[in-house]
């Protein structure tokens, strides 16, 4: 699984317990068309090699060369913005449009510690959301609850959401197109299918299928509000389970894999276990991105599709 932001921060505390001087570089204010996102994070080594991205290139080079002044000078932290306003726009600005505001901090005890790093590392592996407030007139940052609300004045708030899963319900041809291409997108994947012959059969070569009832590897695996929730068995008895331990979840995205006819079914069904027409609204069925997919592979295309708009709001 590729998961961008803990191998960013797990490099970052490597470097440091190498012994290199270590600076992380966050984008904390957006305007206009920013090619990054907010939150975004770039690394720095003293001897210059650097990982991630705060612009997408366009800022990189200004960047480095101040998280390394700030490492020669022995720690500290400065906050830069750019804009294609700049005159210097095409050298080390955003000739692309829109505006960045940019923290730079050395990872020390004084601004970004090693040990923080290490806890919003365990924290995201262990499933859960970590939150990071930075003074923004002192550069330390410190762990504050999760919960907490946004920025106040002079402090900026990073909340670090627990890597995306994606639990698939069927160990069907779907899904075998469907598991690289969720992992190639950072979601750890989980399949649970309690008929043996799906289960058994020779489809997956490093992912073990759950043979419980999906509602049962629910309760355990615990959807949280970064995960995605897929369903193709097309059986009732197996996918409606499912659908409603994904409804009382926190689950991002719902999808259940059948034609309209058999989703309008489906939500009979669920309605009948008590269900409101608000909370059925959250299943996307038929499953996926409506961009005619008919093979197996266009099929998990169009899901995965359809689980980045909704985690995006698009």
């Amino acid at each position: 699984m590729l998961d961008e932001l803990d191998d960013l921060l797990t490099k970052a505390c490597d470097w440091h317990a190498e012994g290199h001087g270590v600076a992380i570089a966050t984008v904390t204010e957006t305007w206009g068309s920013a090619p990054r996102r907010r939150g975004s994070h770039a690394i720095i080594r003293d001897d210059g090699l650097f990982e991630g991205s705060v612009s997408g290139g366009c800022v990189e080079g200004d960047v480095l060369f101040a998280a390394q002044a700030l490492l020669e000078a022995g720690g500290g932290y400065e906050r830069r913005e750019y804009g294609v306003q700049d005159e210097n726009a095409w050298t080390f600005g955003l000739a692309c449009g829109g505006r960045i505001a940019v923290l730079i901090q050395t990872v020390d005890p004084g601004h970004y510690s090693p040990q923080l790093l290490g806890r919003v590392i365990a924290e995201r592996r262990a499933g859960r959301a970590i939150a990071v407030r930075t003074d923004l007139t002192s550069g330390l940052s410190a762990e504050v609850a999760a919960s907490t609300a946004g920025d106040e004045d002079g402090s900026y708030v990073n909340l670090y959401p627990p890597p995306l899963r994606m639990m698939i319900v069927g160990a069907v041809h779907v899904s075998q197109a469907l598991v690289p291409l969720a992992r190639q997108l950072g979601y750890r994947v989980q399949i649970v299918d309690p008929r043996d012959s799906f289960a058994a059969a020779d489809r997956f070569t490093d992912i073990v299928v759950d043979t419980r009832w999906p509602d049962e590897a629910f309760a355990e695996w615990r959807p949280d509000g970064a995960t995605a929730i897929v369903t193709l068995t097309h059986d009732p008895k197996i996918d409606d389970p499912a659908l409603a331990a994904a409804l009382r979840s926190d689950a991002f995205y719902i999808a259940a894999l059948g034609s309209r006819r058999t989703q309008a079914k489906r939500l009979e069904r669920l309605a009948e276990m008590g269900f409101t027409a608000e909370q059925l609204g959250r299943i996307d069925g038929p499953a996926g991105l409506a961009i005619g997919a008919a093979t197996p592979a266009e099929i998990a295309l169009s899901i995965l599709a359809g689980s980045i708009a909704a985690l995006r709001g698009a």
